[in-house]
């Protein structure tokens, strides 16, 4: 038991409907703090998350917060998806009452070594790709973070020698800045406008990010995308080693592709594996995370034979360009969790002969270059939600006077669905993959992509 938990008053803010505020409530519990769990949404919206903490010791303030849970209290813990400028934030500073998160508390305690994953685009698949290939070592491994699960409760049975893999938000990251702490091996996926409607901008979202890397010792490794042109302006800003990885370049230091081979070369020890041609994840976004994964791997003592065996046999992720099945010679891809331009466009450059199903939630992304990729790519497109009809004038801008994509509007999935099954062919791919959140229809990207995929199957 920490001593630092035990007879506190102490204020979780925010449950969550994904759940966020579960695991430190439990953990707080079991040290012996006086907990009050204090939520916007009501008991009714948040019945799937209260049913793990049921039974537990607590005083529950839901449908909307309390001014004295905020100033009566020996600390506040608060969910990383509650904005920053928050009122009730406010009063609690004003009284001098701590402030502190969950992933805060377990980089203060976590005696294993760290390695934090970050990005806009494929932390989940880069993230569970380590923890996959290090499982395959003689090292006691933990996966968790935004990866849908806190680590506090394992804390105790965690010791120096294991390994911790941590997915990491740009919200996570810029409340572990307040404590000048980083991960011992740090990831970048990529860096592309992402969660503007809580960010203030561009800039601030690249600075959360950018934590990953700004609290590093030398000793550390930051191991960076080279392909992509923002990540690349950071290497000054490094206090740590930077492995490079790149599916373009021959980098000196890093992970690379050359004639069919996975090339990672570190402080001068290269190892060659030829795997390439028997990837089953599709499209070149995921040999990025191929390259980022095996490399941090390997910096942790993983051989040639842990990371070919992984890379090989790894399907994806479920809802991450994921395939759902073959009828009548249409290929149907989930991609639900494509909540970012960015994202769907990796998806839809993966395939020919394609019709998307798109649109949804609008969380201030710029839709220009998927749009055009979109004119360029997609035999058709069917659109749903509330970007639908900006998603629609932006392609039919970007298809000049082409007869094709043919875009569509739909109510519902499940309208768009019979639509775009109206439009593929025997050879051609359906693919899900929206480049918006699911909020103005689903409850999340998960309940979305579970209809789609019931709808494949009921073909």
């Amino acid at each position: 038991m920490h001593t630092t938990f035990k007879n506190k008053r102490i204020t979780v803010m925010g449950l969550g409907i994904f759940g966020g505020g579960i695991g430190v409530t439990q953990f707080l519990v079991k040290e012996g703090a006086h907990v009050t769990v204090t939520d916007v949404k009501s008991g009714t919206d948040l019945f799937q998350s209260l049913r793990y903490i049921e039974g537990l010791p607590l005083t529950y303030h839901l449908g909307g917060h309390r001014e004295e849970d905020f100033i009566d209290m020996d600390m506040v813990i608060v969910n990383p998806a509650v904005p920053g400028d928050s009122k009730y934030l406010q009063i609690a500073r004003e009284n001098g009452i701590p402030i502190d998160t969950e992933i805060n508390i377990f980089f203060k305690l976590c005696p294993a070594s760290t390695i934090g994953i970050t990005g806009s685009n494929g932390k989940s698949t880069t993230t569970t790709l380590i923890g996959k290939i290090l499982q395959q070592t003689s090292k006691k491994v933990w996966v968790g973070g935004n990866i849908g699960r806190s680590l506090l409760l394992q804390l105790e049975e965690m010791r120096p020698s294991d390994i911790v893999v941590l997915e990491l938000s740009s919200f996570q990251l810029e409340a572990l800045s307040s404590i000048k702490r980083s991960p011992g091996i740090s990831v970048v996926t990529n860096i592309s406008p992402n969660h503007l409607d809580r960010h203030k901008d561009i800039g601030s979202y690249v600075l959360a990010k950018k934590h990953i890397i700004l609290h590093q010792k030398h000793s550390d490794y930051a191991i960076l995308n080279y392909d992509d042109p923002k990540l690349r302006t950071w290497e000054t800003k490094c206090n740590s080693r930077i492995l490079w990885y790149s599916t373009k370049h021959s980098v000196e230091n890093g992970a690379y592709l050359k004639n069919g081979h996975i090339v990672i070369s570190v402080n001068g020890n290269t190892v060659s594996i030829p795997c390439v041609s028997e990837i089953k994840l599709p499209g070149d976004h995921n040999l990025h995370n191929i390259l980022a994964a095996s490399c941090a791997a390997y910096l942790n003592g993983a051989n040639k034979q842990n990371i070919e065996e992984t890379v090989t046999s790894f399907p994806g992720l479920e809802h991450r360009l994921e395939f759902v099945r073959e009828v009548k010679g249409i290929k149907y891809y989930n991609d639900s969790k494509a909540t970012t331009p960015e994202s769907a466009i990796a998806a839809v450059t993966s395939f020919k002969d394609l019709v998307l199903i798109a649109g949804g939630y609008d969380k201030g992304s710029d839709f220009g270059e998927f749009a055009e990729v979109c004119a360029n790519h997609c035999k058709a497109v069917i659109l749903i939600g509330k970007t639908a009809n900006t998603i629609k004038e932006l392609i039919s801008r970007k298809r000049r006077s082409k007869e094709q994509p043919h875009v569509f509007i739909a109510n519902t999935l499940n309208d768009a669905f019979q639509k775009a099954n109206t439009q593929a062919m025997p050879g051609g791919v359906l693919l899900l993959s929206p480049a918006c959140a699911s909020y103005d229809m689903f409850n999340n990207y998960e309940e979305r992509g579970k209809q789609f995929k019931d709808m494949v199957f009921s073909l």
